[in-house]
């Protein structure tokens, strides 16, 4: 495997590097350029910059052109991720849900009226989605959920809980699993549908972390009625659509791009704290350079396996196992060397860099979580590339 851009690579990196220069908001990146902190108008803001990007014909750069997009292959959507991440872009998390997973399902598994409705505001981001997959008791075991969708008539009832629901308390619309039989095997009772979030019987009720944000959700349904042509994929059949849904996401995980900027804008942050020289810090910042490099060539091992395969291998597991432990390592270290500059909250005029790097420390201690977890990633590991019995 060649690391190296091809021709046809490094004129694409630079059409993204160059657009991204031109067009990313003014003063981005610098203390000039206030971020909105209204969540709401936090929201719009990143909604209208995902119309730009739309506009500009870099978002869903590796859906189908019929649709909007590029058709890039998973090599050139991990560069696009490579320089996005450089550059400082805004973060899309809210929007990442129809994005990278609503459009990519729907234009493989979804009906016609399904495509012409949703595919073209997820380009746009003119509607946000979540995606109620993880229950109480049904996390990284999502075949054992339990809520239930029974039919009357034209419609699914839906009652149950879903939690950990990112978004959900601004999503206009969400990716749901229910269970619709009961009397066969877990992964053959489930079925995807498309639920709109204003739907009467839905409460959400959103969760505070301790970073001391409110992404996620508890989600609650009580006899929500949804058409039956919401359902994708068919009646019982919601599992080969979760699988084609997690494939999409792990096919071109890039974590090493936004680990590559972090120890970019570590180094500055050093530099001003005067911890750049401490030969244990740069001893520790070496080795997370060593390791993101490891993350990059298992990155791109994954995409050349996709591209001559068409399915995701266990290099996806490895690399969400590698970078978790990874990330929680890495800002436990950046917070350890900056002392108490490194603990203040945001906000504090004592905070080092803001208190991003505090801020960064707690929202790490999620990375071994969500998407799988820590735990899972290994039985995976185990049986699939190992060959050990379960």
């Amino acid at each position: 495997m060649d690391l190296r851009d091809s021709p046809e690579e490094a004129a694409f990196r630079a059409e993204v590097r160059q657009w991204l220069q031109d067009n990313l908001p003014e003063g981005w990146g610098t203390p000039a350029f206030k971020e909105p902190e209204d969540p709401e108008e936090h929201v719009k803001f990143l909604k209208e910059w995902q119309g730009k990007l739309a506009s500009g014909g870099w978002a869903g750069i590796n859906w189908p052109k019929e649709y909007g997009g590029r058709a890039v292959t998973v090599l050139q959507k991990i560069i696009f991720e490579e320089e996005y991440e450089a550059a400082y872009g805004p973060d899309m998390i809210h929007l990442a849900v129809g994005l990278d997973l609503v459009g990519p399902v729907l234009i493989t598994a979804g009906e016609q009226w399904q495509k012409e409705r949703f595919v073209g505001p997820c380009l746009k981001g003119e509607e946000i989605w979540c995606q109620g997959f993880s229950e109480p008791g049904a996390g990284s075991d999502l075949a054992a959920l339990q809520t239930r969708g029974e039919i009357d008539g034209d419609e699914l009832v839906i009652n149950g809980q879903k939690i950990w629901t990112s978004f959900a308390h601004h999503a206009d619309f969400c990716i749901l699993v229910v269970r619709t039989n009961t009397e066969v095997k877990k992964h053959k009772g489930l079925t995807f549908v498309i639920v709109d979030m204003k739907s009467p019987g839905i409460e959400i009720r959103p969760l505070v972390e301790m970073t001391g944000h409110q992404w996620f959700n508890e989600v609650f349904f009580e006899n929500v009625r949804v058409p039956l042509k919401n359902v994708v994929g068919g009646i019982d059949k919601g599992w080969g659509v979760v699988m084609e849904t997690l494939n999409v996401e792990r096919s071109s995980a890039s974590q090493h791009s936004k680990l590559d900027a972090q120890i970019a804008r570590l180094i500055k942050t050093a530099k001003a704290q005067g911890i750049d020289k401490d030969p244990l810090f740069r001893q520790e910042l070496a080795r997370t350079v060593t390791d993101s490099m490891v993350l990059k060539m298992t990155a791109y091992r994954n995409a050349s396996a996709f591209i001559k395969s068409g399915e995701s291998g266990p290099e996806g597991s490895i690399i969400k196992l590698f970078w978790a432990d990874v990330d929680q390592r890495f800002k436990n270290q950046i917070v350890n060397a900056m002392g108490p500059a490194g603990l203040a909250l945001e906000g504090d005029p004592a905070a080092a860099d803001q208190g991003y790097w505090q801020h960064q420390l707690l929202w790490s201690k999620a990375s071994s979580i969500y998407a799988g977890t820590s735990e899972i990633q290994r039985n995976i590991i185990a049986t699939r590339v190992l060959g050990l019995p379960r």
